[in-house]
């Protein structure tokens, strides 16, 4: 179904139509209540925008029709509560109240005495029928003089003679929801009545009482049956008349207390299951709707506005149920002002406010998109097409925000630029938080006309300091962040990695919570193997605690190593799990013959969880991907150009098959070329054909592109996508729940990866590391402090390597340098013998040296320590 309304007059024919007519008698259609009638008419005067604040007391003298007799002033008492509602009028003393009545009961002919008094309501009169002859009240209907009574009138109201005859029949059922009608009737009728000035005890909790009544029986069978149901309530009027009473009230009191049942029905919408809160929206964009036209300023109204768009955002956008632009567009404005009054403000806008302007903005998107004629991106300006002055309206807002947003993140750049001067980071930052959602928006609006995405890239491009800032700073684990990911060229490898990472779970270092593991150096990796891979994925977010067999060192240094140590047996080329890239030792690849080996899939499971968990804990290990595996665990197509570093001489071969001219390629006979593909795996040679029949198919100019496309895909993804797929289940395992693998790898650039991995491709600065590190028992001017920093420089790459391997088990240097690692890095007085080895604590970062007389001694040492933990590195093995 449709959010597309019934008018004000069909609502009432569909309420009418709902009640049967008088058994027998076609010409005695159920009259529906006056004050429906009126309320009807309020409602579409109201649609049409014909009502405004100074004219409503005018319509609400001609709401509620006056008998004959009946004063004609506009003498109205609305309790303020249960206390102030007072009973009705008694009859005049002169006249007695007693009546006997006949009831004729149409189905059988048989007529039965009932005693009642005037003063009785129907309801009562109804009950006492049940209870002589046992049919059900809500099954009973009575007809008096051509006209049903309705259950909350009094019976003098409709003036019954002593001896009157009514006439009692059933109810057809032309309606799913009888009870429902009925309940909805005691509303308006009540309201009716508050509104004449009838004096009623508890009126207003009447009303909220029919309201919970109605809430309460909502179905839950199926769609249509919650769908008809809740449109009840608006086909009804009822908005329309909850809305006029509340704009009647002049004083605070009775203001308060007739605004109760639309905030009632608003918060029982709210609380309604997501299936059902869809069915709520036309009442609730009713209620909308007509207290934008008497209180556009009131606390109700905005109220009323938020619950919309919580509503709105459970809409399903596949197709069954959708709103109209129209209907939702003056609300996403009101709230795109608002939002763009409080970013010029400086304060920032309110985290509330910006989520109530993104819960319209997604339905008002799903509408453009599905009533808009035209393709997306657009052109401006439009000429007659459906909502011409809405979506140039929307470019005007859209082109507000962005020059907005421009001179905010503009303020961001300059504190940044006065950072450390005294700025308070604090009272800045907040005023910065809802910057990132405000974006996401205009981002989003930006999709629907031509250039307007250039003109997001352009501003953040311009902007890349404090949008990176912004991103770093307030993008949270959880929230939607794949937008960024459309403007990668404003972003910087600590935003990317921030954003990849976000994609892991928190790891939990409570002590009790963590895998432990006890491994013997000389069988690492098959013990290794046994913990990871036996481990639920549960057991590995909560941490690890590694250990060696017979030796005392444990925490987060000895984890480190361990890291370091199982990584370089699974890449070892002797494993046969990876290989080398032919062009760049360092790079890696799965082996296409590591499945002669029966457990290989398991090991790719293991090591997609062993370099998962090396990103969770920021260990870098030294590995690096080649780019067409990195392209195939991000979901990517491998192009001729992604081989170019991998496999030099394929990439030579084919670009000179795809440059030679036509003619002298067709002329030698496509170089003899057919579809097929020779392979050597474990010194067997093979032929693999690329395509059905590959070996009678020759390669020509018209078919060589394909050919090329072709010999890559097998090369570098058909021959290991079993082994892929098992390192991406690994993986995967170690993401947050529902987080698919490609996700993570296309928030970075290999070049992220690698410096996340291996760390920074630049020499170890010796200025840098000093920098970065602290004394005890030491003072930065003893000579020994000294003499370490030169010995240092007069170190190979490899030999300060080897150092900063024994000092913090960290043998590669994360990108941004020494501050990228956990923690500062300290250097110790040892208090023994000045002629002793240096001795370290890697989980503390801690060299402890003893007080060496010369610095020869010194060097020395150090040069033992080097010589005895040097580890090449993947790429010289």
């Amino acid at each position: 179904m449709t959010l597309n309304r019934l008018s004000a007059g069909d609502s009432t024919n569909s309420h009418r139509s709902s009640f049967s007519t008088v058994a027998g008698t076609d010409n005695h259609k159920r009259k529906f209540e006056d004050y429906a009638d009126y309320g009807v008419d309020f409602f579409q005067k109201m649609k049409k925008q014909e009502v405004d604040a100074d004219h409503i007391s005018e319509l609400q003298q001609s709401w509620i029709p006056r008998r004959s007799g009946e004063n004609s002033g506009h003498n109205r008492l609305l309790p303020s509560s249960d206390e102030e509602c007072s009973s009705s009028s008694a009859a005049a003393a002169s006249e007695s109240t007693r009546l006997q009545l006949f009831v004729r009961m149409m189905s059988g002919g048989k007529t039965i005495v009932i005693h009642a008094d005037k003063n009785d309501t129907v309801e009562k009169l109804h009950q006492r029928i049940e209870w002589k002859t046992k049919i059900p009240v809500i099954e009973q209907r009575i007809i008096y003089e051509g006209k049903q009574l309705q259950f909350e009138h009094l019976l003098s109201y409709y003036s019954i003679e002593q001896d009157a005859s009514l006439h009692l029949v059933g109810r057809m059922q032309s309606t799913e929801h009888p009870v429902a009608w009925q309940t909805i009737d005691a509303i308006m009728l009540t309201v009716s009545r508050l509104y004449r000035g009838e004096n009623l005890h508890g009126g207003i909790s009447t009303i909220n009482e029919k309201i919970v009544t109605f809430f309460t029986m909502i179905p839950v069978e199926n769609e249509d049956s919650i769908a008809k149901y809740l449109r009840i309530f608006s086909s009804s009027s009822a908005p329309a008349a909850l809305v006029m009473l509340y704009a009647s009230s002049s004083s605070e009191p009775y203001k308060s207390c007739a605004k109760s049942p639309i905030k009632l029905f608003l918060n029982n919408c709210i609380a309604l299951r997501r299936n059902q809160q869809t069915y709520c929206v036309p009442a609730v964009l009713d209620f909308c709707r007509l207290l934008r036209k008497v209180s556009p300023d009131e606390k109700l109204y905005s109220s009323s506005r938020s619950v919309l768009g919580t509503l709105l955002e459970s809409i399903d956008i596949s197709g069954r149920f959708h709103v109209f632009v129209e209907e939702i567009f003056p609300f996403f404005c009101e709230l795109a002002d608002i939002v763009v009054k409080e970013l010029v403000q400086g304060s920032g806008p309110s985290s509330s406010d910006v989520e109530k302007f993104s819960s319209f903005w997604k339905p008002l998107m799903n509408a453009i998109q599905s009533q808009v004629p035209c393709s997306f991106p657009i052109a401006l300006p439009l000429r007659n097409i459906a909502l011409e002055a809405e979506i140039e309206q929307l470019h005007r807002l859209f082109t507000i925000l962005l020059h907005t947003m421009d001179s905010c993140m503009s303020r961001v750049e300059s504190w940044l630029g006065k950072k450390g001067t005294g700025n308070s980071e604090t009272s800045m930052s907040e005023s910065w938080s809802q910057y990132l959602p405000v974006l996401k928006i205009i981002s989003s609006i930006s999709k629907i006309y031509q250039g307007a995405k250039e003109l997001v890239a352009s501003m953040l491009n311009s902007r890349k300091a404090s949008f990176c800032t912004l991103i770093l700073k307030f993008a949270k684990r959880g929230d939607d962040h794949d937008w960024i990911l459309e403007y990668m060229e404003s972003t910087n490898f600590e935003v990317r990695r921030h954003l990849a990472m976000m994609l892991f779970p928190e790891v939990k270092e409570e002590f009790d919570e963590m895998h432990e593991m006890l491994i013997d150096r000389s069988n690492l990796l098959a013990e290794s193997f046994e913990y990871i891979s036996g481990a639920s994925r549960e057991a590995l977010f909560g941490g690890l605690f590694m250990e060696f067999k017979n030796e005392e060192a444990t925490g987060p240094g000895v984890l480190r190593e361990w890291f370091y140590l199982v990584c370089r047996e699974i890449f070892n080329p002797q494993n046969a799990l990876f290989l080398r890239s032919p062009d760049d030792f360092r790079r890696f690849s799965p082996n296409p013959a590591s499945k002669v080996d029966p457990l290989h899939p398991g090991f790719f499971e293991f090591t997609g969880r062993v370099i998962a968990l090396a990103l969770m804990h920021k260990v870098q290990v030294g590995v690096l991907f080649d780019r067409p595996f990195f392209l195939q665990l991000a979901g990517l197509q491998i192009s001729l150009e992604d081989i170019k570093e991998t496999d030099r001489i394929m990439y030579n071969s084919c670009k000179e098959i795809l440059e030679m001219d036509p003619v002298s390629f067709d002329s030698s006979g496509g170089l003899g070329l057919t579809f097929v593909m020779e392979t050597e795996e474990l010194g067997k040679r093979d032929t693999i054909e690329l395509t059905d029949k590959g070996n009678d198919i020759a390669v020509n100019s018209e078919n060589r592109k394909e050919y090329v496309d072709l010999l890559i895909k097998q090369r570098f993804a058909r021959s290991i996508s079993k082994q892929v797929s098992q390192f991406s289940r690994g993986f995967t395992d170690m993401l947050s729940a529902g987080v698919p693998l490609k996700s993570f790898f296309n928030r970075l650039y290999l070049e992220d990866l690698d410096g996340m991995l291996r760390g920074g491709e630049n020499q170890i600065s010796i200025d840098d590391w000093k920098a970065h590190t602290e004394y005890n028992g030491f003072k930065e001017t003893d000579r020994q402090i000294d003499w370490f920093w030169k010995i240092l420089k007069k170190m190979t790459e490899e030999e300060k390597k080897s150092i900063l391997f024994f000092w913090t088990s960290t043998r590669f240097i994360p990108l941004e340098g020494f501050r990228g690692l956990s923690s500062k890095l300290y250097l110790y007085r040892l208090y023994e013998a000045n002629d002793r080895l240096p001795t370290s604590q890697t989980c503390f970062h801690r060299l402890c040296l003893p007080k060496y007389p010369t610095m020869a001694i010194m060097e020395q040492r150090l040069r033992v320590i080097a010589q005895d933990h040097v580890s090449s590195s993947f790429g010289n093995w």
